[in-house]
């Protein structure tokens, strides 16, 4: 293992947190930039700052592999920075290459943050990128030309102007002292090569030899090319072109006079683009994630340990004041002054609870934006064409809230890109826009946060969840029974998988059910929508929060339970005992406004004992949970409180009380336990 310099050791949770930090940043441009084809000489200079800082903070930390690749990057990025047009040689190559080097980066860091840090060797990533360094510098010659060729080589290139009547063929002549005419050549190829079927040039390969620039500006640069479509289009590109003066069209007739660019005015060397065409989304129009206009705010990083010890304290404050008002010494004084004071006291500790609550709120824009890399790492390796769009980016949730459910999102998409979204191939045939669709969309719905992640792919076959289920011994009732929501969620059932074959991405059954559990863990619950052949819709219902609820205490019994406001519907009495109905297994039903829903006896499920059986006594409270509604059979409501949530301990973990429907508990304000009902769990342990 690694050892750090003690004398650094203070500084690690810094380092950890700005390099994770500066690598998203670096994803997020990265990710803008393959989008746009372009890398603006902002964000070049974004990404270099961002290498140069961890390869910095590496060296300092005695992180010395981590420190040799981020430097490697930096060399390159350096070169484009002093001469943008040289990345056009090597464009596409570079995205893999940066996106592999910042994995390699988050691996590490990760380690370290783990305290296992044992630090693995980066050379095959700084081999090729030295490589890519070098093809830059004209020293050595790119291994793959991203220029689509026809058979003909190099050397053969004059034979072809010669004797080939179907290529069109027209030389190109730059501006005076415009400089490095081989690349801006090997640009112009690059822009005419997305509308040609074949392309050659005379000199061939013109990035990897800068002396070719003499025969350039002697002869003129020569362009053999087939157009996809028509002819016009190329010479369209040719005229707006940068640096382009004039050109000419050689036919087997005399060759007409050569014409005047109609191209925007010459760009300087340092003012020269990538070589791919304009593109209305580039990079330039957008500032770098961390260039923000606006006034300075000042900012701190918190620990967040430090921050559930606020809240912890915090939830032990709001629990003292309960305490304190409530206390059974004072009943029946009159004590004007201390009620006037406690009223002051609650005021407080709300806009308290409220200011901490805050702090702890995250917006899902960071989630959001991890996903695009997801999609654009999928799309690459299953040839399959998606964008990613959201919505709702900046509705904010508790951070922990915010880092339990990364882990579901990526699986959902991952699910969504590899069996939902047809082959480019197949939404043709439907008659479907070839790039699919995924949305991510969250928002804001009373106390809980609604997102939708949704594709518009081939949905879900009920009938073949149904097999599958059948197969694997998956099912718990008749199959006629099962409405085709409980199908749906078949699939998130350990063990259930769609695939017939085991990939990278699935076919082991996990990914659904670690969804769904991952959810549930955060107080979460998720609903599946579905159409063939129009997409699928999971509707993911998570907390605002996990530290302090809103809630209804009922006794049923001695024993106290809290609701969650945002479970109960409506609560009331049965004023006539023909409401109760029985189904055909015996088990009590309640008719309401000409629909019936279940009745769970509170007293029976946990084995209380209570005085209060008839239900024409106690009350009855109609709750719902993933749009499964039931009514809860109590002896009375206690009244509205805040509570503050407590987990159990962790060592009531093998009683599996989650899933019998209890979700955590909270003090009191004479001191005594609540326990808090999770309404989704209590319906399904029935």
């Amino acid at each position: 293992m690694t050892t750090i310099d003690p004398g650094m050791e203070a500084l690690l949770e810094t380092f950890v947190y700005e390099s994770n930090t500066m690598l998203e940043q670096l994803d997020e441009i990265m990710l803008e930039s393959e989008r746009a084809q372009n890398i603006s000489h902002e964000n070049i200079d974004s990404i270099f700052r961002i290498m140069h800082t961890v390869k910095g903070s590496a060296a300092m930390m005695g992180f010395n592999g981590i420190s040799g690749l981020a430097h490697s990057v930096e060399d390159i990025f350096f070169i484009i920075r002093e001469t943008p047009e040289k990345l056009g040689i090597v464009f596409n190559a570079l995205f893999d290459l940066v996106f592999q080097t910042s994995d390699f980066l988050k691996r590490e860091i990760e380690k370290i943050q783990n305290g296992d840090f044992e630090e693995s060797d980066p050379g095959a990533l700084v081999a090729l990128l030295h490589q890519q360094a070098a093809i830059m510098k004209g020293e050595e010659a790119p291994a793959e030309s991203p220029i689509p060729a026809t058979a003909g080589a190099a050397a053969a290139a004059e034979k072809t102007v010669e004797g080939a009547e179907d290529f069109h063929k027209v030389r190109v002549y730059f501006e005076d002292d415009c400089q490095m005419e081989n690349m801006r050549a090997f640009m112009l190829l690059n822009q005419i090569s997305h509308c040609c079927d074949a392309i050659e040039s005379v000199p061939a390969n013109p990035e990897a030899d800068s002396s070719l620039c003499a025969d350039i500006i002697r002869d003129g640069f020569l362009i053999l090319f087939k157009p996809t479509e028509t002819f016009d289009d190329v010479i369209k590109i040719i005229e707006s072109s940068l640096n382009v003066k004039s050109y000419e069209v050689i036919r087997d007739e005399a060759a007409p006079p050569a014409k005047e660019s109609a191209g925007p005015a010459a760009a300087g060397p340092g003012e020269a683009k990538t070589g791919t065409a304009p593109s209305g989304g580039s990079g330039g129009q957008t500032p770098s994630p961390g260039g923000k206009s606006g006034s300075i705010q000042s900012l701190i990083s918190v620990n967040q340990v430090k921050l559930d010890q606020l809240m912890d304290l915090v939830g032990e404050l709001v629990t003292a004041e309960s305490i304190v008002a409530s206390n059974p010494d004072l009943k029946g004084l009159k004590l004007d002054n201390f009620h006037k004071s406690t009223r002051e006291m609650r005021k407080l500790t709300d806009e308290l609870q409220d200011v901490v609550m805050s702090i702890r709120m995250v917006p899902l824009t960071a989630t959001f934006q991890k996903m695009n890399r997801i999609v654009r790492d999928m799309c690459k390796k299953l040839d399959k064409k998606v964008e990613l769009v959201t919505y709702g980016g900046e509705t904010e949730v508790d951070k922990t809230i915010n880092d339990s459910i990364a882990d579901p999102f990526m699986h959902m998409i991952r699910n969504a890109i590899d069996h939902a979204i047809e082959s480019p191939e197949e939404r043709r045939a439907l008659g479907k826009p070839e790039i699919g669709t995924v949305t991510l969309n969250a928002r804001n719905a009373g106390g809980e946060i609604l997102i939708d992640v949704a594709d518009d792919g081939r949905g879900l076959d009920p009938e073949v969840l149904l097999n599958k289920a059948r197969n694997n011994g998956l099912l718990i009732k008749p199959e006629s029974e099962y409405t085709e929501k409980e199908i749906y969620q078949l699939i998130m059932m350990p063990g259930f998988s769609t695939n017939t074959e085991v990939t990278e991405y699935s076919g082991r059954g996990v990914g659904m059910d670690v969804v769904r559990k991952n959810v549930e863990k955060v107080g979460g619950s998720i609903s599946i929508h579905s159409a063939r052949n129009e997409g699928t819709t999971f509707t993911i219902k998570i907390p605002l929060t996990l530290a302090i609820v809103d809630g209804m205490n009922i006794s049923v019994g001695s024993t106290v339970f809290t609701l969650p406001i945002t479970s109960i519907k409506q609560s009331f009495k049965i004023s006539d005992a023909k409401q109760v109905l029985y189904n055909t297994d015996g088990a009590e039903m309640i008719l309401l406004r000409g629909d019936c829903y279940p009745i769970i006896r509170l007293h029976d499920l946990f084995g209380i004992d209570t005085e209060k059986q008839d239900m024409m006594e106690g009350i009855m409270i109609q709750v719902e949970s993933a749009n499964t509604i039931a009514v809860l059979f109590a002896d009375e409501l206690l009244g509205e409180y805040q509570v503050v949530v407590k987990p159990f301990p962790t060592f009531f973990n093998k009683y599996s009380l989650k899933e019998q429907g209890l979700s955590g508990c909270s003090i009191l304000g004479d001191g005594s336990i609540s326990l808090i009902l999770d309404v989704g769990n209590l319906m399904s342990a029935q």
